[in-house]
């Protein structure tokens, strides 16, 4: 089925726009029209971005579709200025001195756009690997790495591992899931195909036993009438 007709399309379309303002992963679409559809969400993702290029081309089709072309086209990311990393960096300190994490301080600062966030995660990685630091921070002179300091780097990259395993798991989870839903479709069909095989067996069954009937039937009226003839001549035969 690699056909799509223009109400998938638009459907595709409509569940990206919904997940989009939702700030859901875009992967939930792609898996809810997969299973809607009958697809594979691997191919729904790949015809996705490409019929978004199509559609930029070709806007009289979009227009027919009923598709904002617009909402789908990735935004061109804008470079930061000088005073934008420091002020990002500063906050980013602000929020980590509080206790949050990196992550956390990135993901609200992102106002909850996945996105967003993973572009201020990179960021935030690149400007302490070329050691920006905003004017108004105080460096500190290196000191030594003391035994607390060891213990707290080790269960931090503890948790690291731990929640990267934990997303590890949760995509194994989300593939298993698909598969399994795939799986269960299968079934189903087959299912679907051996109750209609059991129909079409009972109902010859049926034919059978009705016909079996209407010979019982004829061989009682041929048996009936050859024994009345019999008869007729045994008494023919007496009377003679």
């Amino acid at each position: 089925m690699n056909i799509w007709k223009d109400d998938e399309v638009k459907d595709l379309f409509k569940m990206v726009e919904e997940s989009k303002l939702k700030k859901s992963p875009l992967r939930e679409a792609f898996l809810n029209h997969a299973q809607k559809y009958q697809r594979k969400a691997n191919s729904v993702r790949n015809y996705y971005y490409h019929e978004v290029d199509n559609l930029e081309k070709d806007m009289v089709r979009a227009g027919r579709l009923g598709i904002d072309v617009k909402n789908h086209l990735k935004n061109k990311l804008v470079p930061f200025t000088k005073e934008q990393e420091e002020d990002f960096m500063r906050e980013i300190k602000a929020l980590t001195d509080k206790g949050v994490s990196v992550r956390a301080a990135c993901f609200k600062l992102s106002g909850g756009d996945m996105t967003k966030m993973t572009r201020l995660q990179n960021k935030y990685q690149n400007l302490k690997s070329q050691k920006v630091v905003p004017n108004n921070i105080v460096k500190f002179k290196q000191r030594t790495l003391t035994d607390s300091d060891i213990n707290s780097l080790f269960l931090g990259l503890v948790k690291l591992i731990k929640r990267s395993a934990s997303d590890t798991a949760m995509e194994k989870v989300s593939a298993e899931k698909e598969k399994m839903g795939a799986l269960l479709r299968e079934a189903y069909h087959e299912l679907s195909k051996k109750d209609k095989e059991i129909f079409a067996i009972k109902e010859d069954l049926k034919r059978l036993k009705l016909e079996n009937e209407r010979l019982s039937l004829n061989v009682k009226k041929f048996l009936m009438s050859k024994s009345e003839k019999l008869k007729k001549l045994v008494r023919n035969a007496d009377a003679t």
